[in-house]
Order: C-alpha cells, then structure tokens, then sequence
C-alpha cells in the first residue's frame, strides 16, 4: 500500500509542474473578478475543475444566476462520463466507497497519467490515493496562493500563464504517444475538435471530437488485429 501510494505520488509530478502555474492564474483571476480567498479555497476542495472554475468565476463577477452556472459548469465537464466509462473497467476490484471517492479527482491531467499506468499496471487504492491526494492538494494551494497575490500579479499574460493550461495538455498527450494508432487518434481528435468548434457553439466539440477520434482508434485497433491474425495463418 505504502508502496504504490509512493508510485502515485511520483507519477503526479507532471501535473503538479502544470497545476502550479495554471492554479496561480486561476486565484488572480478570481479574485480580480471579486471572488475573496475564502471563496476560492472552497471552490476548489470542493469543485476541483480547473477550466469549470474559470467559467464558474467569470459568470459569478458578471452576475449570472446560480442555475445557469451550476448548468454550464455540468456541461463543461461532461466529458469526464467517457473518462470515468473508460477507467471503471480497471477498477473493479477496488471498492465501491474508494471508486467514488477516485471518481471525483478525475480530471483531465489525473485521468491521462492513470490511464497511461494502467496500460501496463493494475489499478491499486494506493496509486490512485497518491495521485489524487497530490494532484489536489497543489491545485487547492496553488489556487489559494493565486488568490493571496492576485494585486501583486495583475498581468498572468506577463508571466506565460495563459498557455500553461495548454503547454501541459500538450506535455500529457506526448507521454502516451507510443504507437502510430496513438498519432492517428491525437491527430483526430485535434482537427474534429477543431472543425467543430467553428461550427458548433459551447464545448460539444470535445465530446464529439472524444467520441469519433475514440472510434477511429477502435476501428485501427480491430484492423490492426485482423492483419496480424492473417499473417500468422
């Protein structure tokens, strides 16, 4: 247990060099929008979603209704229905109490590292307690610590800090492109999301984009299958 809560740990460091940066611009953003410390601690304990935090704190400076937050926010994050579909299989030795606790620290950053040890390793408490622990107590400090210099730091272009989120996407996605299937997808995946994007309002594209690059890979996966078994008759 202590082991693998070790082997969580250390596989979180990735997304803690991204958190850091991208948690900072989130508090000086929040709190140039009016959001006090305390309120940004508590959203992300509690909501722990960095592009929905974002969202969240825009339409709370500009005065949106709580319904139309809670709504948009769901549907930002709906996504993570195809991350959590794609990970149950791996965790069904693990209990139902632990699954719903690992459940909620599913983001893009914890999903894309975990998914890529699952590959080649079983599913653990003590991985995933690791990563998860890790991952949210620096998006907590590194939000609260945002909040706290937010006067100091006014400028989070300055600094670089609007393409953090991005530069770690990009860092994720390199760490699990060990095939000519993993490009085919990323490459997919990419220009839909894209082409969708120009031509569909709200986040769909990632959904669509999520659920055609996921078929593609599936498609090449079969094929690749059929091939190799064809060889050897």
């Amino acid at each position: 247990m202590h082991k693998q809560w070790q082997i969580g740990l250390k596989a979180s460091v990735p997304i803690l060099l991204g958190y850091i940066p991208i948690g900072l611009a989130f508090g000086i953003l929040a709190a140039q929008q009016g959001l006090s410390v305390m309120d940004i601690l508590v959203m992300s304990l509690f909501v722990y979603a960095g592009s929905a935090q974002f969202i969240a704190a825009a339409m709370m400076s500009s005065g949106a209704d709580a319904v139309s937050i809670v709504m948009t926010t769901f549907f930002v994050n709906l996504r993570h229905l195809l991350m959590s579909a794609s990970l149950s299989p791996h965790l069904k030795k693990i209990s139902t109490r632990l699954q719903a606790v690992f459940a909620f620290g599913i983001t893009d950053e914890t999903f894309a590292v975990s998914g890529n040890y699952l590959q080649s390793h079983e599913a653990t408490p003590g991985y995933f307690s690791g990563l998860h622990f890790a991952s949210h107590t620096c998006w907590i400090l590194s939000t609260v610590l945002g909040g706290i210099f937010g006067a100091q730091l006014t400028q989070a272009t300055k600094w670089g800090l609007d393409f953090a989120l991005s530069g770690m996407f990009i860092g994720l996605l390199l760490m699990q492109m060990k095939k000519a299937r993993d490009l085919l997808v990323a490459v997919c995946a990419g220009a839909l999301s894209l082409l969708a994007a120009l031509t569909l309002k709200g986040n769909w594209n990632v959904i669509i984009a999520a659920v055609v690059a996921a078929t593609v890979g599936m498609v090449a996966e079969r094929w690749n299958k059929k091939q190799s078994l064809s060889s050897l008759e």
